[in-house]
């Protein structure tokens, strides 16, 4: 598999050009929810519904937690799109034996407290109207092997013009912790959250 590193010109980039494209590109970004800051690690779970997630989760680090950004990526993508390895990017290799040993580096990012590890729990893009998030085995492996202090933070990202040229993007976060996931799974706590989110947007006007 492929580690992550920081590089420390390429990854101090990536966070300016992340907040100077949403800046652009987005007419708002609004953050609903609180993050309480236990001074834990934080691992990240959110819907993957675009080719800006993952600039969405940087901006939501920059504002919010403030960690060391790590995230998992498909190790062809990665190997394709090597310079995100020098922002926090490690691989992960579908049915392979090397599956585990990102699972493992997953749970070794997870003892320091300053880091926060991002994932896509779907595996691939989905429609963002979707009212179900079904996920990929794996995730319920780093679970129970993850640093019990963890902190783990749900996000819902949704994104609406409304009478705007350019869109307004929405993140709705709730933090759970490990026990809290550990009493039901992660899949069902995520989902209870997603439709609570989702409902809400709904019925937001302009």
């Amino acid at each position: 598999m492929i580690k992550s590193k920081h590089h420390k010109i390429i990854y101090p980039l990536f966070k300016k050009l992340t907040l100077f494209l949403i800046n652009r590109k987005f007419n708002s970004v609004t953050i609903v929810g609180d993050f309480y800051d236990t001074g834990n690690s934080v691992l990240t779970v959110a819907n993957h519904v675009s080719w800006w997630d993952g600039f969405w989760i940087v901006y939501l680090n920059l504002k919010v937690m403030r960690r060391k950004f790590h995230f998992m990526m498909l190790e062809n993508q990665l190997r394709k799109h090597w310079y995100f390895q020098y922002t926090g990017g490690y691989s992960i290799k579908k049915q392979s034996k090397s599956m585990i040993d990102s699972i493992d580096y997953t749970i070794e990012l997870l003892e320091k407290k300053d880091n926060m590890v991002f994932v896509f729990p779907q595996g691939e893009i989905t429609s963002m109207h979707n009212h179900h998030i079904k996920f990929e085995k794996g995730i319920d492996r780093i679970i129970p092997k993850a640093n019990p202090k963890t902190q783990v933070l749900l996000v819902a990202n949704f994104v609406d013009y409304f009478s705007d040229i350019k869109p307004n993007l929405y993140i709705y976060i709730k933090n759970i912790s490990i026990e809290d996931v550990l009493k039901s799974s992660l899949e069902i706590e995520y989902n209870l959250f997603y439709t609570r989110s989702l409902e809400i947007q709904k019925n937001r006007l302009s």
